[in-house]
């Protein structure tokens, strides 16, 4: 039994007798799982690996090697794969043509620390989390900051501007926007909770308050990947494997997971196919509350 009740609208979510299906395994630790809706592909980073892999008509292999340790991916609105490097602390984008372009890598003059987690808004503009994971070993390439703070940032879709949105987190990590795209929903990691800021028109934030706690729970796990639903149910990383958070912030029940989960994302033709990113391992599993197209 994967599935712990937390309240009864959970039913509505995903199935008791729900099971997790291991999809592919073998990895050093993976992140960044985003779903390909026109070309139904995953494209998932193992980080230690150095590599992107993709599964496809049910089979797994190297996608781009080395990776530069990506951890975060998104889409753009023309379908670009966007990453986040933690060896070169930057956020890069792929073009047409396989090369990349890198979005943001400095701020105020100084390196970035490590881009860690990223999505996009409706009218283009990127946002991303930036803690020091990617400068750590096994998740990164140790060295030492130049920034001074761990912060959240939005870019320009040409990268031709960035502007710092937040830093007073303690290590900022998953992040989402409401169904309406008013809300960033960011979570820190070291302080275990997720805070929520309002988005202006024109990309700038506001506020900045704690929501809600993720420190319930039996098992490995912290706040780390971050989605939401097509319901506006907010699920995040947490203890023992994926808390799904109803949009009063009410905590309607946990997808217990076998392997420590850091990231997890939608796919297949109904977007009911839920996949996580749990270490060394590749699952799915069925939900019924469809998740978001990319793009």
């Amino acid at each position: 039994m994967i599935v712990e009740n937390r309240d009864p609208r959970f039913a509505e979510i995903i199935d008791q007798d729900a099971q997790l299906e291991a999809v592919a395994g073998g990895y050093g630790f993976l992140e960044g799982p985003v779903w390909h809706p026109g070309e139904r592909h995953l494209i998932f980073s193992d980080i230690p690996g150095n590599q992107l892999n993709i599964l496809r008509d049910g089979r797994a292999e190297a996608y781009r090697l080395p990776s530069n340790m990506a951890n975060g991916n998104a889409y753009d609105l023309q379908g670009r794969l966007l990453s986040c490097e933690h060896a070169t602390s930057t956020v890069t984008r792929a073009e047409i043509d396989g090369s990349l372009t890198t979005l943001a890598s400095h701020y105020d003059g100084k390196e970035l620390n490590s881009p860690n987690d990223i999505v996009v808004r409706k009218d283009g503009l990127i946002y991303f989390t930036d803690p020091t994971y990617g400068r750590m070993g096994y998740y990164g390439v140790e060295r030492d900051t130049e920034m001074g703070c761990q912060g959240v940032y939005c870019v320009t879709k040409d990268g031709g501007s960035i502007t710092r949105i937040a830093d007073d987190f303690g290590q900022p990590n998953g992040l989402c926007f409401s169904l309406d795209h008013s809300v960033l929903y960011v979570n820190d990691t070291e302080h275990k909770h997720i805070r929520t800021f309002d988005i202006a028109p024109d990309g700038t934030a506001s506020g900045g308050e704690v929501w809600v706690e993720v420190t319930v729970g039996e098992g490995e796990g912290h706040p780390d990947g971050m989605k939401i639903d097509s319901k506006g149910n907010v699920y995040c990383t947490g203890p023992g494997g994926v808390h799904v958070i109803a949009p009063d912030g009410v905590t309607l029940g946990v997808i217990r997971m076998r392997e420590f989960t850091a990231n997890f994302t939608w796919g297949g033709d109904d977007l009911c196919d839920l996949y996580f990113a749990s270490s060394t391992t590749l699952y799915r599993t069925r939900v019924k509350t469809r998740g978001l197209a990319l793009f």
